[in-house]
């Protein structure tokens, strides 16, 4: 953990009721200081839902000059690995957080947590159970009906302990003991219905190896972390606030020093996509995505790979900010807040994504002219670049139209339009491949006198479209990246599997594109804007020194259509 300098900017600014509570218990003196954390599991990467947790724990010990401890809930080695934990680590670090010189983990109080249930035991609070899984659901009732005691919940406290140290011990078979809180079977709040604390479980931790064959549930592991780690705000989503409840009992039930507050918040609830770590796994494990970090996953390395940043994800969640019921949010607020940060920050730069070939026929054969590209139209500190000029250049081949209407701007028979930082050009004439009826061809006159598209007889000129030399070129791929999924919620109908909702086309690739020569000069996963196109960043996986692969971040302005 590391104490954070409190942030003077956010004091003028209205307090959600997180940071309202925060706030009081500072001024009143309840706390000395805020101590919050974030616990993951390490069995899965994290998503844009994380990255709201994240700001939020880190973003108060920021604020309030306080302290937030990383701790990963490995409590279920079955699922857990390393490379999740190192995952979670690494996208900590690059959404800007830190959390000093050592991570927690829940399996640091492993010993101590194994104690703290013998405790409840000898204070009658907990009991061996030997009721199968499916039986313990049977006598735990419904909503409507209340439970039923096991037959070994009356047990004596010589025999939970003696019971309870085979367990530990690897004596009995997985499932066939658990160890149960003795609570209250006619309660209202099934999690308080004598819930499971710990079960037989043998699997190899990635940190303790084989030394346990018991291991603690989440919800006995987390409040007694949080006390142990002396957190004043446990901060958790709304689905934790029925077992609120459990958390209070156990400290409570325990006596223990110190009783952290758990306040609920809505989680993110994000359109066309899902949130569910185990969703998301098997996506993953069927090949629907090229893996966890795939660009069209919305987990933070998926978003890292293509061309998200972190001040855009730290800005989205400020932007949503912190409310007490459920709710979706539209995927253009996310879309926004990376489109604002790369239109301030990203370099332009020029590619054909689909080219034609244009020909002026009245300029020099075999000359390269270099004319001076703006790297940043409204940030004359980012420089200039020089792009080659030739006889031949590409243009997209949208940009062409032999019977334009009226109000298409782009170039067409009677048409002169200007070429992005080169010359006026006006249409001559242009040849079609009989076979495919595609243009193949299009020849021009530029007017030497219009170098930089300056109009030397102040004529209108309408159209400016962008182009890439046919002789200095690098050819490139693109991965047109869109929404993973055709419908706002892909999980809304629960007789329709999540996955028949998938878009088809939420990856295109384009094999055929030409970028200007300066691309080799980006580094991986540097932004750029390829003007009029949208944003790109060079992919961290795909991408060679003499093929670079850009995806596409975003589009310039938000036009997205479902099965467009």
């Amino acid at each position: 953990m590391i104490l954070m300098e409190k942030n003077t900017e956010t004091e003028n600014k209205p307090l959600d009721f997180i940071r309202q509570i925060i706030a009081d218990d500072l001024a009143t003196g309840k706390h000395r200081k805020s101590i919050t954390r974030f616990p993951p599991e390490p069995n899965g990467y994290l998503h844009i839902g994380h990255a709201k947790s994240i700001c939020l724990n880190f973003g108060v010990a920021e604020e309030f000059g306080g302290t937030c401890n990383l701790r990963f809930d490995d409590t279920n080695p079955s699922k857990e690995d390393i490379s999740y934990v190192e995952s979670i680590k690494e996208d900590v670090r690059w959404l800007g957080f830190n959390w000093g010189e050592k991570e927690l983990y829940a399996s640091d109080y492993f010993q101590t947590l194994y104690e703290f249930a013998v405790s409840l035991i000898k204070r009658g609070k907990a009991y061996v159970c030997e009721l199968s899984p499916d039986e313990i659901r049977e006598y735990r009732g419904t909503l409507t009906a209340p439970g039923k005691n096991s037959p070994y919940r009356d047990r004596s406290v010589a025999d939970n302990l003696k019971l309870f140290t085979a367990m530990k011990n690897g004596e009995f078979t997985e499932g066939s003991h658990v160890l149960r809180a003795k609570i209250d079977m006619n309660s209202p709040n099934l999690n308080m219905r004598d819930p499971v604390i710990y079960r037989i479980l043998y699997a190899d931790h990635h940190r303790t190896k084989d030394a346990w064959k018991i291991y603690p549930m989440y919800d006995y592991t987390h409040c007694l972390s949080d006390m142990l780690e002396k957190i004043t705000h446990s901060l958790c989503t709304l689905e934790f606030q029925d077992h609120r409840p459990l958390y209070d009992w156990v400290l409570d039930t325990l006596e223990t020093p110190c009783h952290p507050r758990q306040i609920e918040f809505a989680r993110l609830n994000l359109s066309y996509t899902v949130m569910s770590k185990r969703k998301l796994l098997r996506m993953v494990d069927n090949d629907h995505v090229d893996g966890w970090d795939d660009p069209r996953m919305l987990t933070i390395s998926g978003l890292r790979r293509r061309g998200y940043t972190p001040g855009s994800i730290r800005n989205f969640c400020r932007t949503i900010g912190i409310g007490k019921s459920d709710s979706r949010i539209d995927m253009a607020v996310l879309e926004n807040e990376i489109r604002s940060d790369l239109n301030v920050n990203a370099e332009r730069r020029m590619c054909v994504q689909d080219p034609v070939k244009l020909v002026i026929d009245n300029y020099p054969e075999n000359q390269v002219e270099m004319v001076e590209g703006k790297n940043h139209p409204q940030d004359p500190d980012k420089g200039i670049r020089p792009l080659p000029f030739t006889r031949e250049i590409f243009i997209e081949r949208d940009d062409f139209m032999d019977d334009p209407p009226k109000k298409y701007f782009r170039l067409g028979p009677g048409r002169e339009v200007r070429l992005k930082y080169g010359y006026l050009v006006q249409y001559l004439s242009h040849k079609v491949n009989p076979e495919t009826g595609e243009v193949e061809e299009i020849r021009c006159t530029y007017d030497p006198e219009s170098k930089g598209g300056f109009a030397p007889d102040n004529r209108k000129v309408k159209g400016t479209i962008h182009w890439v030399s046919a002789e200095k070129n690098v050819p490139v791929t693109i991965n047109m990246y869109d929404r993973l999924f055709n419908v706002e919620d892909p999980e809304a109908d629960k007789d329709v599997d999540f996955l028949e909702h998938l878009n088809p086309e939420s990856k295109v690739v384009l094999k055929n594109c030409i970028a200007e020569p300066d691309v080799v000069n980006l580094s991986v996963g540097q932004n750029v804007q390829f003007e009029r196109l949208g944003y790109f960043c060079i992919d961290s996986v795909e991408s060679t020194t003499d093929k670079p692969v850009f995806n596409r971040t975003v589009t310039l302005k938000d036009s997205w259509t479902p099965n467009k």
